[in-house]
């Protein structure tokens, strides 16, 4: 689901704004799109309401990280804290180009890139640092949504 439309709480579009102000600092060239997904029906088909998906596009290629833009999608849980308080339960990052995803990186086991070109290792390092700071960011005690 489109960032944007989780924009209903004060918090929860601080909590966004320190995202993409996170991602910002490491890839200044880089601009954001809380709107990554089209709104038609057939987007709206798939639609999750747990996750909040946000895009980072480059100016042009970026070859360390082997793509255009960072879609970077946030899943949520409320299922132990309640309905008022969920929490960010994980993080997937992808690479993508005009041709489709590269590569992909979960915050689920050791955090290892997939797919057919990966970025440097050091843009890895960079991207797992992304991740547990966005936990950080959406601590289990704030009330988002």
């Amino acid at each position: 689901m489109n960032a944007a439309e989780h924009l209903n709480s004060v918090a929860l579009a601080q909590a966004i704004a320190s995202s993409i102000t996170l991602v910002r600092r490491h890839f200044p060239a880089a601009s954001a799109n809380l709107t990554p997904w089209r709104d038609d029906p057939q987007t709206r088909k798939w639609s999750e309401a747990e996750t909040c998906d946000l895009s980072f596009h480059f100016p042009g290629w970026n070859p360390r990280l082997q793509c255009r833009s960072l879609l970077v999608q946030l899943r949520f849980s409320s299922d132990q804290l309640g309905p008022t308080q969920p929490y960010l339960l994980g993080v997937l990052i992808r690479g993508m180009t005009y041709e489709g995803e590269r590569w992909r990186l979960a915050t689920v086991g050791e955090w290892n890139p997939t797919g057919s070109f990966l970025p440097e290792s050091s843009q890895l390092n960079l991207l797992r640092e992304i991740c547990r700071d966005l936990f950080s960011i959406f601590p289990p005690s704030n009330e988002f949504f």
